[in-house]
């Protein structure tokens, strides 16, 4: 580490190359390093990134085992996607704090209520007593895709509440799941009881009703996808009306972060960012 201010681009970068080959072992001595020893502001600086490289390197090898998985659980997805930004973020406050909400919800539904009641009473919490909503304001802001900033702000954009919606959704045993439309992300709450044809002579894509979630767990049908698609000149294809794996939904969460990092002219971030996106072009 005494090495890392050398002057040589040529030791330096050897340096380097061993450091983060010892992968997060070697941060708490590059962090004491950096607080106790009196180097330069090149030694600082390199620490710094030398920190940030090996942190990176750590989510992409997590990022590559979640894509291997069998599993792929949508919050361990998302919270990989959380630490790329923030490494040290405590993710067990944050999967407590969504069990909270969760276990809340849970407290108020009923066998006996129907879909549509269950619907209404998550909302009733979720954007009223939570105060969760959709950051109109600021929406293109990195901060409404990183699932640990939306439980502490209480803000996101359509896909990270959509994200947190479905996670907390599908533990209570609501079939609500995430449908990747182009230009927006919305969720779909599945015709598991076979409801939906009694009502309408024809349900192709399996759902009772689509929510809304940045516009406050709105509920709306197919027919208001039509509409959308037609506005934007797209086909009516099937994958704007069905639920979208976990794989792709998270594609889509750093399509996003890299769409705000371009506006912001953060090119390191877009790079790295572009090499977590290839990781599932190998797979698909």
């Amino acid at each position: 580490m005494r090495l890392c201010d050398d002057p040589d681009e040529d030791i330096y970068n050897h340096i380097k190359d061993e450091l983060v080959s010892h992968g997060t072992a070697a941060i708490p001595f590059l962090e004491a390093s950096w607080e106790e020893d009196d180097y330069d502001l090149l030694f600082q600086s390199r620490v710094e990134d030398l920190i940030h490289e090996i942190q990176y390197h750590a989510v992409k090898d997590d990022l590559t085992k979640w894509i291997d998985s069998p599993n792929k659980e949508l919050i361990d997805g998302a919270l990989l996607i959380a630490r790329y930004q923030y490494p040290n973020f405590d993710e067990g406050k944050i999967r407590s704090e969504i069990k909270r909400i969760r276990d809340t919800i849970w407290l108020e539904l009923s066998h006996r209520q129907t879909s549509f009641e269950k619907v209404r009473i998550f909302n009733k919490i979720f954007y009223g007593e939570e105060k969760f909503s959709g950051n109109s304001k600021d929406y293109n802001s990195p901060m409404n895709s990183y699932l640990n900033t939306v439980i502490e702000t209480r803000k996101g954009n359509p896909l990270s509440l959509c994200i947190l919606y479905s996670i907390i959704a599908q533990s209570l045993d609501m079939p609500i799941y995430g449908v990747n439309l182009p230009n927006h992300f919305i969720l779909i709450h599945l015709d598991e009881n076979k409801i939906n044809p009694l009502i309408k002579s024809e349900n192709k894509h399996g759902a009772l009703f689509y929510i809304n979630a940045f516009s406050k767990g709105g509920i709306f049908e197919e027919l208001e996808i039509d509409e959308f698609l037609k506005g934007l000149n797209k086909p009516k294809s099937r994958e704007y009306y069905e639920p979208c794996s976990n794989s792709l939904i998270i594609v889509r969460m750093l399509t996003n972060l890299i769409t705000s990092f371009q506006q912001s002219g953060s090119a390191k971030r877009v790079k790295e960012l572009v090499e977590l996106r290839e990781l599932f072009e190998v797979k698909f």
